[in-house]
């Protein structure tokens, strides 16, 4: 089986036990024998350099050079649903930021339903591999919920979907986590980055529980500088390097301001929005 480049997001979700990447055609070739169509885990890279050019290729095209359809779509769906706002919002740290992401607005059940269809098709861009879901509370719970069940629907994918309580329970079935046991390599799904406590917290919660956290899926990645940070580094790039592991957002503030750059209607934020990023963005 042949795939162009623009097709690995389909196949990505779904096992191989043979793949041959041919940079020059900038093509992937399979050959899938006795697949596991109910988990996205060993999909591929049982090659080490593969996993190396494939895993480079899905977050450079992914992350940072374009920005495909869905990602369009879903900063307007964040905006209509006011979950993306801008104006002049005060920040935990203090800063004064142009726009504001708040995932709590999306409070509707048909807002829910398409969030985790756009958190299942980031993932398809990712060369993340999981076992099982991990929502860490409270925001996280909702995400998690969301894409598993968008995960299911959309992809025939029936995965364990886990998340904690911020204070342990003393009666009943006890302890802090609800739902599936935690085993094997775990996807933390949250909603944005910032100092990165809830998932120091989360990846501490997994590896207690004997399993491993495999990744991070967020809605944004704000591509800025933590308020006391000692490097040019952003809160993702921080876990990254701390944990090993890979952070995969659905959007980054970048694309925010492409989108900006092709919306004349929204044109009057776009030169905030680029001083704040030239203030405190990434290098």
């Amino acid at each position: 089986m042949i795939l162009n480049t623009d097709d690995v997001s389909i196949s990505s979700l779904y096992p191989v036990e043979k793949t041959r990447f041919d940079r020059s055609l900038q093509t992937i070739q399979t050959d899938r024998h006795n697949p596991h169509p109910m988990s996205p885990v060993h999909y591929s890279v049982y090659d080490t350099k593969l996993h190396f050019y494939s895993s480079f290729l899905f977050r450079f095209v992914f992350n940072y050079k374009y920005m495909h359809n869905f990602q369009k779509n879903f900063i307007e769906f964040a905006i209509d649903c006011q979950a993306l706002r801008f104006g002049r919002f005060t920040l935990k740290s203090g800063r004064i930021s142009p726009y504001f992401f708040n995932a709590g607005a999306f409070n509707t059940s048909g807002a829910l339903a398409q969030l985790g269809s756009f958190y299942a098709q980031a993932l398809q861009f990712s060369s993340q591999q999981f076992d099982g879901l991990f929502g860490p509370a409270y925001k996280g719970i909702p995400l998690a919920t969301a894409m598993g069940v968008a995960l299911y629907r959309d992809h025939d994918l029936d995965l364990p979907v886990t998340f904690n309580r911020k204070e342990a329970k003393a009666h009943g079935e006890g302890g802090i986590l609800v739902g599936a046991p935690l085993k094997g390599r775990i996807l933390i799904v949250d909603d944005v980055i910032t100092a990165g406590t809830a998932i120091r917290e989360s990846i501490a919660i997994i590896r207690a529980s004997g399993a491993e956290a495999a990744g991070v899926l967020v809605a944004l990645d704000r591509q800025e500088t933590g308020p006391d940070s000692q490097q040019r580094l952003s809160a993702i790039a921080a876990v990254t390097e701390e944990f090993g592991i890979p952070v995969t957002p659905i959007i980054s503030l970048g694309q925010i301001l492409d989108y900006l750059d092709d919306h004349p209607d929204l044109s009057e934020h776009r030169d905030a929005m680029a001083e704040y990023r030239a203030n405190y963005g990434v290098a």
